[in-house]
């Protein structure tokens, strides 16, 4: 499909700078088949059934924004994947003043090698000492704030806690799973007073979810791969849910990522560890999951065009228009949105 058919207008203003406070405050947009419902997040127990199940994302975000100096030139760099105990494949900033087997100093004593340069312009980093890397990220690095609010504002201690969730457990994303956000402890009691059911998985995201769609139609355009788990116990759980009539809700896109990378053509989930790069566009046949709640979303990006291949291109035109004419808050620290898609269509 061409990448145009997912642009549409977003005012500046509408992108969230600071989250909800409390979380579960927000506003949230219910997409139900093709209907639009202004609700909020606390009322998300009411339109979920006894036996539907929650998935949430239990990576945790870590300061994987580093700026730093190779000799006279200022280099900033973002991690996106680990590659082993001591490196990390990273987007760097000003990348034409770095060169392979130079080294960068980030300052608090962090230094790392630029040990290759990948084909799509990353560098793998390699950092120097002995200290584990996630110590020197905690002393030289900032919460990698997405590029639409770092622009805006200076990153502080409050993002430290604002940008992260939870569920926040596993040490390794450098993107929050933004939708989990929105849930506080108390709002997890009323859902299970409703009979509704939680399970966790583990996708590391990385800084790829930032990047801009550069191609002009979507079968150009080149995926990053991300690390992901659902243990084997998880999945069984999962598998009975639907068994016993519930539905399985992603809370984010990157738990839906998760899942439908690990389910099967008849839609089990099966236990998964390792890499996905899964791209989900219209025309998409979802297997594993039966909705979503996610943020709003940028024009032209990767997930706008995967909640399109969920409810339908026109249906979330016509969402994103009320909730850019209605005052939602848009992208990490912004509202969020039920979608409830109508299978029997």
């Amino acid at each position: 499909m061409r990448v145009d058919a997912f642009d549409f207008d977003l005012p500046n203003e509408r992108i969230a700078l600071r989250p909800a406070r409390p979380r579960d405050t927000a506003r949230m947009l219910v997409v139900d088949g093709e209907t639009i419902i202004d609700a909020g997040v606390g009322d998300l127990p009411a339109w979920l059934r006894p036996g539907d199940c929650l998935v949430f994302n239990d990576t945790r975000v870590i300061p994987a924004q580093l700026e730093g100096w190779r000799g006279d030139a200022k280099i900033g760099a973002t991690l996106h994947k680990r590659i082993d105990l001591r490196r990390w494949q990273a987007f760097v900033r000003n990348a034409k003043r770095l060169r392979v087997g130079e080294t960068v100093d980030f300052g608090a004593n962090v230094l790392a090698l630029a040990e290759e340069r990948l084909a799509d312009g990353s560098f793998i980093l390699s950092f120097a000492g002995d200290e584990p890397v996630d110590v020197l990220l905690e002393r030289a690095g900032t919460m990698p704030l997405p590029p639409y609010i770092a622009g805006k504002r200076p990153t502080d201690d409050d993002d430290r806690a604002d940008y992260q969730t939870m569920f926040a457990r596993e040490d390794g994303a450098v993107a929050a799973p933004t939708a989990a956000l929105h849930f506080t402890p108390s709002l997890l009691a009323a859902l299970g007073a409703a009979g509704v059911t939680t399970e966790t998985l583990t996708l590391h995201v990385g800084a790829g979810t930032f990047l801009p769609v550069k191609a002009d139609d979507t079968k150009d355009h080149v995926m990053h791969a991300e690390w992901g788990r659902i243990d084997a116990d998880t999945a069984a759980r999962l598998n009975a849910v639907r068994f016993a009539g519930g539905r399985i809700i992603a809370v984010g896109t990157t738990s839906l990522r998760l899942l439908e990378s690990a389910a099967q053509d008849d839609g089990t989930i099966a236990p998964f560890a390792g890499d996905t790069a899964i791209f989900i566009t219209p025309g998409y046949r979802f297997k594993a999951i039966d909705g979503l709640m996610t943020n709003f979303h940028l024009p032209r990006s990767t997930l706008f065009m995967l909640v399109s291949a969920l409810m339908g291109l026109e249906t979330m035109q016509a969402a994103y228009a009320h909730a850019i004419a209605n005052d939602y808050r848009f992208y990490s620290y912004g509202d969020a949105s039920l979608l409830l898609p109508d299978y029997s269509a």
